[in-house]
């Protein structure tokens, strides 16, 4: 039997109890599309429904359960996802035109938050894995090596874990930079997962429990919960709640869904009801695909079968619910026929995202699959040229979007200084940003990427093989 969450009953009685002479339009009466049964329930702030940008009713009872339940001093639910938590996050602990650290490969919403606030990036580059072209950890003699270049910055932002997985030593960074009084803040939009029961079934080094000051979460992510959901939780004192909600205020919209923040509840009660039972079985699916995977020859896995932990120096740890498969364009299409849809395809790598909600046995067909691919697959070949360094930042991000530019071919841009942003999204870390110089490794990076089938983006209107410069 299906136990509603307390957020759900509430909205129910309230919808019940009087006839709506307010928002939403369909008025609790015309079913909006077929099977979308929380139209009954879809409220507006009314009174007795609380409100999400002055909760003191049922909204912020809910939050504290959610609070509670990863043990943080303050929780907020997000209906604009990660990318909101982001956005308010950084403003409120970065003043405007101040100086942030941030790693760089920090999803597109942390670099549109850095262009909102005029801010001065000064950037930590982690090092690259060679076997797989992504990201390592972000080492924490590095944050303390840009702290002390950089005493002015107003807080330090990284990812862990990332997109495909990789972990950082969040508690070390946490206690560099709290020595110094400045906050840390953790994009763990992949990372909702690690909550402090999850710890006894291989998920340690969340970044709630590490002490950092501001923890962005998509919920929707790894855990059962809508598309759109998250949640921002705050650590410590370094952190102000009133700027933190302000900020909320300025990103987040002032008609939140009740639905989806109804799944935020849901979530967690869910958590807190059949975590412990969901998580031990989602452990044991995970060790079998690892202890079945281990004899293929022509199929890397990141940290899984064959692959260690220990031949990546790089990673301080990695996810094992991420499985990041070497097979690339045209082993996504081998998966896609046998009915299994890949997360995201980027160069070489193809990721297969999992949850404590997966069937019991997909993960044994993934590795039924995997082991007929490999049979006629081709031993990958390292990933080169699809993660070029950085050029050098010869202005804000902000400054370079307000002055001219001008579309010019990729191959005659070596030397400019990038007016737009290029991504692939997923994962949605830029390769270049506004006012970095366009380097001839970009060049070279784009082209692998394009030729393996990966579609980038330019934001600045610049066409196919172009990229938008200054002038």
């Amino acid at each position: 039997m299906t136990v509603k969450s307390t957020l759900q009953q509430q909205l129910e009685t309230l919808s019940a109890a009087r006839y709506p002479l307010h928002m939403p339009g369909h008025k609790r009466r015309v079913l909006p599309a077929p099977g979308l049964g929380c139209y009954a329930w879809d409220l507006t702030e009314i009174d007795g429904a609380d409100d999400l940008h002055d909760a003191d009713g049922i909204l912020a009872d809910a939050m504290t359960r959610t609070a509670a339940l990863y043990g943080a001093r303050r929780c907020w639910y997000l209906v604009g996802g990660s990318t909101v938590g982001l956005l308010a996050g950084i403003r409120a602990l970065a003043p405007f035109g101040s100086t942030v650290i941030a790693a760089r490969n920090c999803h597109k919403a942390v670099y549109h938050a850095i262009e909102l606030g005029q801010l001065t990036a000064r950037w930590l580059t982690p090092p690259v894995d060679p076997q797989f072209g992504i990201y390592g950890s972000v080492r924490p003699a590095d944050v303390a090596a840009a702290l002390d270049a950089a005493p002015d910055a107003r807080c330090v932002i990284l990812t862990s874990p990332t997109y495909e997985g990789v972990l950082s030593d969040i508690r070390t960074i946490a206690e560099i930079c709290h020595a110094r009084g400045v906050p840390l803040l953790v994009d763990e939009a992949h990372g909702a997962h690690y909550l402090p029961f999850a710890a006894r079934y291989g998920w340690r080094g969340g970044a709630v429990a590490a002490g950092a000051d501001l923890v962005v979460q998509s919920a929707h992510k790894t855990l059962p919960s809508l598309t759109q959901t998250a949640f921002l939780q705050l650590n410590g004192d370094l952190a102000d709640p009133a700027g933190v909600e302000r900020q909320l205020d300025v990103f987040e919209t002032s008609s939140p869904s009740y639905p989806l923040m109804v799944s935020l509840d849901g979530c967690t009660r869910w958590l807190a009801d059949e975590g412990e039972a969901a998580f031990a079985a989602w452990r044991a699916r995970l060790d079998a695909f690892d202890a079945a995977v281990r004899d293929l020859k022509n199929t890397k896995i990141l940290c899984c079968g064959a692959d260690a932990l220990t031949a990546h120096p790089d990673f301080f740890a990695h996810d094992s619910g991420k499985i990041l498969l070497q097979i690339g364009a045209a082993g996504a299409a081998y998966l896609r026929a046998d009915g299994f849809e890949p997360e995201m395809v980027c160069g070489p790598n193809v990721l297969a995202m999992t949850s404590p909600c997966d069937d019991a046995d997909a993960l044994e067909r993934l590795a039924d699959v995997l082991h007929a691919w490999d049979k006629t697959a081709a031993p990958p070949a390292a990933p080169r040229h699809i993660l070029p360094a950085p050029g050098a930042a010869r202005c804000t991000i902000a400054e370079a979007l307000l002055r001219p530019a001008r579309a010019v071919r990729m191959r005659d841009a070596v030397g400019e200084t990038a007016a737009e942003y290029l991504w692939a999204y997923p994962p949605g870390v830029p390769l270049v940003a506004p006012g970095e110089e366009v380097t001839a490794e970009l060049v070279t990076a784009c082209r692998a990427l394009e030729q393996a089938g990966t579609a980038l983006k330019h934001t600045g209107g610049s066409g196919a093989e172009e990229i938008a410069v200054l002038l």
